[in-house]
């Protein structure tokens, strides 16, 4: 059923899709074009230079000294935010909507049932259960609990966060389950029969760690663990792929594949085509964005795919590896190439048989405007999302005479257009359609026949009426042309005054589309706010070069687009900088940190989530050595000389007026260190700067870990926003509707 796919093996990493990359090859960061003068940081003025960091004893994640630090900043931000009268009616607002029963089921459909993950306010840690497709399309499935996470958590003293199933096809008996202590990355797997319903004895049961599981057969597995400096990369993922069967120890696993320690991962893959048959493959990681596939035999020696190192693998259909470029393409024995973006395929009976690629096939070239996203196989045809202009739509292809052939399903306009999940068994998929404003329908989708039948939606979450999307162009002070979504009143006056967010993420090749938020919608629209998205450079809106042009040296760039829209934003007459916030996480947390040392002057607010912002010892940290195809080499001398120009933590002046930043991040999270947030915290504190933080002790990069920390997160973050843009407003004005004024 679940294939670890590169696209699983990304979210693993961060976000974005591996197997697209930038060379290593060092650019002198002052041929960057840019119309954003750095601040003037030099001097007595500088914060912090790498050997003076005297801040390293927060990066001690559980460390005595930290933690209290962390509880005394806990305690100061708590106090402000959840004392002020509008946190209450935030607070049940979230909580409602995230505990909603009413919610879409979202599940996968296999061996005959669906099955889904769901919590609650009674099952916080959640239930793993199933019903039958014809049950599903009901009003009220009839579900049967297979894993209360909530009795299991509780019997074993142990916050278990669920992180997912992958049962054996066909019988779908055995199941490896993946559980996370606390929401962390690292996490154990544990073999479950269906028909016993319980973790079989003596079964498939690895220590807690990062990295893979593959079924090859009921009784054999490939294991990829990062336990120990033997097995682990300097990333903090695993070096080495183990042929692992029943009733022996892990220890004495066969080694089936080694890679290094400068490798990102190592993780293994199975692919399961409709006849049956079953291919092992493994992703070797180099960087980010480059790896090397190998074909993984039952027996004998591991035989590399001759495929591009940028490339990221999706599915298998009627014996064809399908995947996606993101680099061009031309063979030496070919003159055609294929170019950066497009979706191919080969035939990979034919390569384990001779050991070459006899041909390559072309399932979708993308226009400029277009990018490819989810691909995945039914019975007869296979399906993928679409993207034109950074709006939703759906392909399918047949595969005959080794040609393909591609059929449009019909879809709603306007909207984000996802591919939810799909069977391989059957006629099949899951689709969901939203927008800004569009609350989430689910539809059952049939790739023979070429229909979609609406299933389940959800009802409005908030107040819509005078409410209005644009798509909006600007322009990059390169020439670069940047869209972005505004989510407003229509009657909201374009006087520089209107309480507006904008939102970013700009890396990883992970591209934002219009989505339906509740939250969002409840606390912040409904109560005046606008909401902006912006499709910055460093995302994969527009395919692969979109995301290439702000790698490392260039990453300048991706700034410069984001600072572009929000001086549209001005110039649009919507909101001038005493009324714009800017907020992101992750990767996103990093843009917001540049954004608050580069231009404090745009902003009347700043939110820094899970952050990446100590530029310098980013690849020093947990997984950060993952992420230098992303960012750069700090111990290269141009790559670390840009970094050293960006790096939040290294450019706060004791001298510049800064808006006030709120930053938050999870103890639990061990994928980017927390020990960004709390050292940059702390020398704004030092420096006598306005700031908030907040620690979440569990959740992960998540920052949350169950439905009322994740209504917690927002509640804070808009009460946050409320004081920053709307601090005129009480109590009694929130939920009021913006109409009519």
């Amino acid at each position: 059923m679940h294939v670890l796919t590169t696209m699983s093996i990304t979210l693993l990493l961060l976000t974005g899709v591996l197997g697209c990359s930038e060379s290593r090859k060092t650019q002198d960061p002052s041929q960057v074009p840019s119309a954003t003068p750095l601040l003037d940081t030099t001097g007595p003025t500088t914060a912090v230079e790498l050997e003076q960091d005297s801040r390293l004893w927060l990066e001690d994640v559980e460390g005595e000294d930290a933690l209290n630090w962390v509880r005394e900043q806990n305690f100061r931000t708590t106090t402000r935010l959840q004392n002020d009268d509008r946190y209450a009616p935030l607070m049940a607002a979230a909580q409602s909507l995230y505990e909603s029963d009413d919610r879409i089921p979202y599940g996968d459909f296999y061996g005959g049932f669906v099955w889904n993950f769901w919590q609650d306010n009674t099952h916080t840690h959640g239930l793993w259960r199933r019903t039958t497709l014809t049950s599903y399309l009901t009003e009220t499935p009839q579900w049967e609990v297979i894993i209360d996470l909530d009795a299991l958590a509780e019997k074993e003293a142990i916050n278990w966060v669920w992180r997912g199933a992958d049962c054996l096809a066909p019988q779908y008996d055995r199941c490896l389950v993946t559980l996370s202590k606390g929401g962390s990355d690292a996490a154990v797997r544990r073999e479950f029969s269906l028909s016993q319903r319980q973790f079989v004895q003596n079964g498939f049961e690895t220590p807690e760690a990062k990295g893979g599981i593959a079924w090859i057969d009921k009784d054999t597995v490939l294991v990829a663990l990062a336990t120990d400096t033997a097995n682990t990369t300097d990333s903090g993922y695993p070096s080495v792929i183990y042929r692992w069967s029943r009733g022996t120890e892990l220890t004495t696993a066969e080694v089936v594949l080694q890679g290094t320690r400068q490798d990102v991962g190592l993780w293994p893959m199975r692919f399961e085509d409709r006849d049956g048959s079953v291919h092992m493959l493994a992703a070797q990681s180099h960087t980010f964005y480059e790896s090397t596939y190998w074909h993984l035999p039952f027996s004998g020696e591991a035989k590399i795919l001759p495929i591009p190192a940028k490339t990221s693998i999706e599915t298998l259909y009627r014996g064809e590896l399908i995947f996606k470029l993101a680099e061009d393409w031309q063979r030496a024995d070919a003159s055609q190439i294929h170019p950066a973006g497009a979706l191919v395929s080969i035939n990979l009976a034919r390569f384990i048989a001779t050991g070459e690629i006899a041909a390559v096939n072309t399932l979708y070239v993308p226009s400029p405007t277009e990018s490819i996203g989810s691909v995945a196989a039914t019975k007869s045809r296979l399906i993928a999302t679409l993207d034109n202009n950074v709006i939703g739509g759906i392909l399918t292809f047949r595969f005959n005479n080794d040609q393909w052939s591609s059929k449009t399903l019909p879809v709603p306009d306007n909207l984000t257009i996802s591919l939810s999940s799909a069977n391989r068994w059957e006629d099949i998929a899951f689709v969901n359609a939203e927008g800004f404003l569009t609350p989430d329908t689910l539809f059952l989708a049939n790739t023979a026949e070429a229909t979609m039948q609406p299933i389940k939606t959800i009802p409005e979450r908030f107040d819509t009426s005078g409410l209005t999307v644009e798509q909006i162009k600007t322009q990059s002070p390169d020439g670069t042309v940047i869209p972005y979504f505004v989510v407003r009143h229509k009657n909201a006056p374009l006087n520089g005054t209107t309480p507006t967010l904008l939102y970013a993420y700009g890396g990883f090749q992970v591209s934002m589309r219009p989505r339906y938020s509740g939250s969002l919608g409840k606390l912040w629209l409904e109560n005046g706010g606008a909401y902006v998205l912006a499709n910055i450079r460093g995302g994969g809106e527009f395919g692969p070069a979109w995301h290439q042009a702000g790698l490392k040296t260039q990453r300048q760039r991706i700034y410069d687009d984001l600072i572009a829209v929000a001086e549209d934003l001005s110039v649009q007459g919507l909101a001038s900088s005493e009324h714009l916030a800017v907020y992101g996480g992750s990767n996103g947390g990093l843009l917001t940190g540049v954004m608050y040392t580069q231009r404090p002057d745009l902003w009347r607010a700043v939110i820094s989530a899970v952050p990446l912002l100590d530029m310098l010892r980013y690849d020093k940290l947990l997984a950060g050595a993952s992420w230098v195809g992303e960012y750069g080499d700090p111990e290269d001398p141009l790559e670390g000389a840009f970094l050293r120009s960006i790096s939040p933590y290294h450019n706060v002046s004791a001298t510049q007026e800064y808006p006030e930043i709120y930053l938050y991040t999870s103890t639990k999270d061990d994928r980017v260190h927390p020990g960004h947030a709390r050292k940059m915290s702390h020398l704004l504190s030092d420096l006598g700067h306005d700031y908030l933080y907040f620690e979440n002790i569990d959740g992960g990069h998540a920052a949350a870990a169950n439905l009322s920390e994740y209504a917690r997160r927002d509640a804070m973050l808009y009460v946050f926003l409320m004081q920053k843009l709307m601090p005129q407003q009480s109590q009694d004005k929130v939920f009021e509707t913006t109409q009519g004024k």
